[in-house]
């Protein structure tokens, strides 16, 4: 580990020990399936582009989710389930051994600070671009592009019209999700979360925007279910259902991403998805302008949390307070901090303290130096 930059989650001072009452719900212990969290301070998954060409953890990324071990959940970045399949050029993958062993090494960095740690496991789709990966073609449910342009290490570049999967194919894909969350669990992580938001690969299957098939993959809501309920079935088969998180996004519109009826959707899925018996269920509330977005931002919210019977995790834009608030209203079961957790290592124990927090910058969002990214200061640092 670097001896550069902090590596571990510091002991609470005095003052962090004593919980503001406006933040204390998010400190309640949540029982998420085959383990407890200690809290529900959980760092979302965030691609930060620090692995290195062939897509191997870096040893400033065991700095890095070991500095974020306090929260209640430490879920990864998103990880590529097959290799010619990159969306950022360096996104981490979970299909080689150099791979394995590379997370290894941060998972055992993680547990010794008595941290809880999740794989997101992901394959782009369509948003990945052949000049990432050697001119192999990209795949999606339907031949439809995404508007606009990639952001590459190349500059940006137009993307690309993807081939339609066969059947087969999407067989095949299934499977892969499958051997990565059995190489996550090797690489000694503790469960892994299904990436299905976002305007990624199965998300292209699930909204009608991005899906115009015909077969059993297309057209209703059912059919377009049905990849991810196979790769749910497959994975949580492989390595339990309570090891076994998922991430949606029904009204993130990145991606060139849109549903006819979202709200039915998510109330679709959230009552199919109440029979497997997940270990939670991660949704992403986009923020969307106006009086009429932000009724139908509650709409897609209330789909969940009132048809859905198990763990519901929010994120997008939450400050301390208004997650303790979304708790003890039942709106949900923890929430995801993402930009924040960029800047704040040790974001449990200033909302403890109810200390201010760290400002972000953007510009070393995606960088591939420590700057910006392992460099923050903790709390006690600051004062």
């Amino acid at each position: 580990m670097s001896t550069d930059y902090p590596s571990a989650h510091p002991t609470p001072s005095e003052a962090a020990e004593q919980i503001k009452p406006e933040v204390a719900a998010l400190f309640n212990p949540l029982k998420l399936g085959d383990y407890t969290a200690r809290n529900r301070v959980f760092l979302a998954p965030l691609t930060r582009c620090r692995n290195t060409k062939d897509h191997v953890p870096t040893e400033m990324m065991n700095t890095y989710y070991t500095q974020r071990s306090g929260a209640g959940l430490v879920i990864t970045e998103c990880t590529l389930v097959a290799p010619k399949s990159s969306a950022f050029g360096t996104d981490p993958g979970i299909y080689s051994e150099e791979q394995i062993a590379a997370w290894k090494n941060i998972t055992e960095s993680v547990h010794a600070e008595g941290g809880l740690i999740f794989m997101q496991i992901w394959h782009p789709g369509r948003a990945a671009h052949p000049e990432l990966n050697d001119g192999v073609e990209s795949i999606s449910s339907s031949a439809l592009r995404i508007e606009g342009d990639a952001h590459t290490p190349m500059g940006r570049l137009e993307y690309t019209v993807p081939r339609a999967m066969t059947v087969d194919e999407i067989k095949g894909a299934v499977e892969a999700y499958v051997q990565a969350a059995k190489n996550a669990m090797e690489a000694g992580f503790d469960g892994v979360e299904i990436h299905g938001a976002n305007g990624y690969l199965i998300d292209q299957f699930l909204r009608s925007s991005a899906n115009q098939r015909t077969d059993e993959y297309g057209g209703s809501v059912e059919n377009r279910m049905r990849f991810l309920l196979e790769v749910v079935q497959g994975v949580t088969q492989a390595i339990g259902s309570g090891k076994t998180g998922l991430r949606l996004s029904p009204i993130n519109a990145f991606n060139s991403m849109k549903d006819e009826d979202p709200v039915g959707l998510s109330q679709t899925l959230a009552k199919t998805l109440s029979d497997h018996d997940l270990a939670y269920l991660h949704v992403i509330r986009s923020n969307i302008a106006g009086s009429e977005g932000q009724e139908h931002q509650k709409a897609v919210v209330a789909a969940f949390t009132e048809h859905y019977t198990g763990n519901v995790v929010l994120n997008c834009d939450f400050g301390g307070k208004e997650g303790n608030d979304t708790i003890l209203n039942d709106k949900a079961d923890a929430i995801a901090y993402g930009v924040p957790y960029i800047a704040n290592p040790d974001l449990p124990e200033r909302f403890k303290a109810g200390a201010a927090l760290n400002e972000p910058n953007p510009k070393t969002f995606y960088t591939t130096d420590a700057t910006g990214y392992i460099d923050y200061p903790f709390m006690d640092e600051s004062a």
